[in-house]
Formats: structure tokens, C-alpha cells, sequence
């Protein structure tokens, strides 16, 4: 590509900041703005970026591209700004799109594991040399970043679904790890047009490339026949499944498991990351390094090097016996999920979560109510919604922990504030308990707010 000045609006989140920092290690020059600035903007300041806090349309002069997220409106400053002088604006998708689609892309797609299975594709293939370019949407651990150019042809990425985007690639290899109705505030409420998304998304892998599919999940079993090359299909418990994961030796933050490839045992591996969930996970990663030439026994030792991505059980501390963790957990299988992964660590469990948007919240309440018989107590927060979403009657935190407790947990309670919930457990909670927060907005306060109070109280 011409490496011309590209203006990022939004350039502080996940994503953004992602591409942001893959055009700055490749020679771009870069521009952006936000409303507030984070450690993801110093960062890309620090590697050479021009970042203004505000959006004014004195911004975009002199950019010859424009790149927006999908939070901000078509009606902002900058945007109308950048139109009325010609210049070219694109979604963060179609900006991803011409990184991914030029290279051998490796593109991640499902509603939960997106972000773990792509921080550890990546991972693993940076541990093996092969200098992959990877664009996460989260911080990885291992990694220390979100992001990276590399000099390789391989280009690693979360393909996402909740705004249809992911239409937008054309990968060699496309990794689908499950598929459950999430988003549908996009789909016209309907899980079928979300299916048939999915469909379009598989039928644009390259026919020389792959599609890597979890047989255990029926929805994506009915997504094969649209792929126009090979699929491999990989799972724990369907029996069909060319790669399965046998033999699954789970302990707290680590899982041994052997990988068996058509009845054959290739060998085992460990991933350090809990629960079974992420076992699937670590096959996606195997069946993608196998299909670019790195051997198994290679792999597998990279792979048990890795550590997960930020805010995916992510351990913040451990005070007195009192572990705490942050998980971005947001929907009601991931709840589920999750919960079961911390039951291993044999410690009492209190959850801490935030519902975020109100459509979500709205479309899945039952569920949601149905996620938390796994805890031994839940704190259920303020409803966390972007800006610009209206509020649907009806739909509240409150509501939602009210269904809890008749559906899947009776030691459930609301708690309106961050400062109210950390005041409380850092006076209840006692040793041996595990407490995790849990949502994709601000939660993630309490946890971090909470270790200083611990200590505080035990030092008492």
C-alpha cells in the first residue's frame, strides 16, 4: 500500500489502536483523536503518532485517509469534514481488510473465543519464528501489545461479527469457534441473518486456504458445505471430528489434553489457561500452525508458553487467599463457561457482573438469569450501555438480578455503584474465596480497586 498520512477517529480503543500501531510499524504516518486518552493512545504516541483529545475538523487536514469505528456517527465533525474535502473515509473493517486480504490472512470468527484463539494463534506462531503481523482486540499478555507488524506473509486477526464486518475479508485461513445469537440488534432481531453472515463469511475463504470449524457446535456444523475449499472440523465431544481433544487432565490455570487426529494421537499439550472452553481453543491453534508447515512437537511447546489475552481470567492478584480475577465475560455461555473454569480452583466463588447494552440484556434476559447457579454469590452492577443506545423499558440491572435469584442463584443482590461494590467485598470477602468480575464495560474497576483494599484490611 502507498504509504499515505491515515487519520484514525476513535483511535484509543481496541481495535483501532491495533491498526494504528501495525501502520505506524510499517512507515505510515498516523493521525488520530479520541474524547480521553488511554495507555493504548501513549503508547502510539510514544511510537510516533499525532493524537488530539476531541473530535474538530481542523483534525483531518492533511490526512489522505480516514478511518473510523463503528462508535462514531457519520455525522461527526470529522468525518463530515473529511468528505466535504474529498478525502477518502473507510471503516476500521475495510482498513483491516486491506492488511488481511493482501496477506495470507488467519482470521478468527464466533461469539465467544475470538480474541483467546487469536492472541494465542499469534503467540504460538511468534514463539516458532514465524513473525507474524497480528491485530487483536484485546491486549495480549505474552505479547505485551495488541499489535505488530511483522515480516511474514501471515496476518492475524479477529474477524467480528456483531456489525456484520467480518464480510469484509477474504482470509486463507478462517477459524469459526462458535456460533450462538448474539448482535441481533444488527440482524433485525433475527438469528437467521446471522447464520446466513456467517455463511457469506465462509464461502469467502480462498479455495487454496481452509476453513478450521468446532464440530461440537451445531450451528457451525451446518456452515461446511459453504466453504469452496477444505474445511477441517475440530471438537471434544462430537464424534465426527477430524481433530479431537481426548484425555483432558484439567487443573487450576492449566489443561493437559491429547490431540488425536483421526484415531491417530499426535501427542500431548498443555495450555495455561483454565477451563474447557479454551481446550477447543488450543485445537483451533494447533490445526492453524499445522496447516502453515510448524510442526506438531514445535507447536505444542510454543503453545504451552503462552498466556492469554488481558481481561480473559485474567489474575489481578492474590491477597490472604483471597484470589481475584477479570474476565470480559458478557455473554450468558461465557458465564457459564467461565464460572465453571474458577470452580477449579476449589475456593468459594463471587461473581461481580455487569450487563452491557440494553439490546443484548433485552434479547438474551432469560439466559442471563439462568448463568450464575455455578457462584456462590452475585453482585450484579449498573447496566454498562455505549453511547448513543437508548434505554428499552423494562431492561435494568435490577430487573435482571431479581431473575437471578428466582432462576439460577438466591445469594444475588444489586449494588448501584463501583465504590459501593468494592467497599463491600473488601470488608466480606474471606480467604479461600475467588472473586471475579465479569462484563465487557468498566467492571474491571472493582477488581483493580479491590487488591489495594484487601491489603489494607488484612494488614489491619
Amino acid at each position: 500500500m502507498e504509504k499515505k498520512r491515515v487519520h484514525f477517529i476513535g483511535i484509543g480503543g481496541y481495535g483501532m489502536s491495533a491498526i494504528a500501531r501495525v501502520l505506524l510499524d510499517m512507515g505510515f504516518p498516523v493521525s488520530g483523536s479520541d474524547v480521553a486518552a488511554n495507555s493504548l493512545v501513549e503508547r502510539l504516541v510514544e511510537r510516533g503518532a499525532n493524537v488530539t483529545m476531541g473530535h474538530q475538523a481542523e483534525n483531518v487536514h492533511g490526512a489522505e485517509l480516514i478511518v473510523y469505528s463503528t462508535s462514531i456517527c457519520q455525522d461527526n465533525d470529522e468525518i463530515v469534514e473529511a468528505r466535504r474535502q474529498g478525502i477518502e473515509v473507510i471503516h476500521r473493517a475495510q482498513m483491516l481488510a486491506r492488511l488481511l486480504n493482501d496477506q495470507a490472512g488467519i482470521a478468527v470468527a464466533g461469539a465467544h473465543g475470538k480474541t483467546t484463539t487469536s492472541s494465542l494463534i499469534a503467540q504460538t506462531l511468534e514463539i516458532c519464528g514465524q513473525d507474524p503481523t497480528y491485530i487483536i482486540g484485546g491486549e495480549v499478555v505474552g505479547l505485551k501489545s495488541n499489535a505488530k507488524a511483522g515480516k511474514s506473509k501471515f496476518v492475524v486477526a479477529e474477524a467480528d461479527e456483531s456489525d456484520g464486518s467480518f464480510l469484509e475479508y477474504f482470509p486463507r485461513i478462517a477459524v469459526v469457534t462458535n456460533i450462538e445469537p448474539d448482535h441481533l440488534e444488527h440482524y433485525q432481531g433475527d438469528f437467521e441473518n446471522l447464520k446466513q453472515a456467517y455463511r457469506e463469511f465462509l464461502s469467502q475463504v480462498r479455495p487454496e486456504g481452509a476453513a478450521i470449524l468446532c464440530w461440537d457446535d451445531e450451528h457451525v456444523r451446518s456452515m461446511a458445505e459453504r466453504v469452496k475449499g477444505k474445511y477441517i472440523t475440530y471438537g471434544i465431544d462430537h464424534p465426527d471430528a477430524e481433530y479431537r481433544a481426548s484425555n483432558i487432565r484439567e487443573k487450576f490455570c492449566a489443561i493437559t489434553f491429547t490431540v488425536v487426529h483421526r484415531g491417530h494421537e499426535l501427542g500431548d499439550v498443555t495450555i495455561r489457561v483454565p477451563g474447557r472452553h479454551n481446550v477447543t481453543n488450543a485445537l483451533a491453534v494447533m490445526i492453524t500452525a499445522l496447516e502453515l508447515g510448524v510442526p506438531f512437537k514445535q507447536a505444542a511447546a510454543a503453545l504451552s508458553e503462552c498466556q492469554g489475552a488481558k481481561r480473559r481470567f485474567q489474575i489481578i492478584d492474590e491477597v490472604n487467599d483471597v484470589l481475584v480475577v477479570d474476565d470480559y465475560a458478557h455473554h450468558p455461555t461465557e458465564i457459564i463457561t467461565t464460572l465453571k473454569g474458577a470452580k477449579a480452583s476449589g475456593k468459594k466463588i463471587v461473581c461481580v457482573f455487569q450487563p452491557q447494552r440494553y439490546s443484548r440484556t433485552y434479547h438474551l434476559m432469560q439466559e442471563f438469569s439462568e448463568a450464575f447457579g455455578e457462584a456462590d454469590e452475585v453482585i450484579i452492577h449498573t447496566l454498562y450501555a455505549p453511547v448513543g443506545e437508548k434505554p428499552i423499558p423494562g431492561v435494568s440491572a435490577e430487573r435482571l438480578a431479581k431473575l437471578i435469584v428466582e432462576n439460577s442463584n438466591p445469594n444475588t443482590r444489586f449494588i448501584a455503584s463501583i465504590d459501593e461494590i468494592i467497599a463491600y467485598l473488601a470488608e466480606s470477602v474471606q480467604p479461600e474465596t475467588l472473586v471475579i468480575t465479569m462484563g465487557a464495560g468498566d467492571i474491571w474497576r472493582v477488581s483493580h480497586g479491590l487488591v489495594p483494599e484487601l491489603y489494607k484490611r488484612f494488614e489491619r
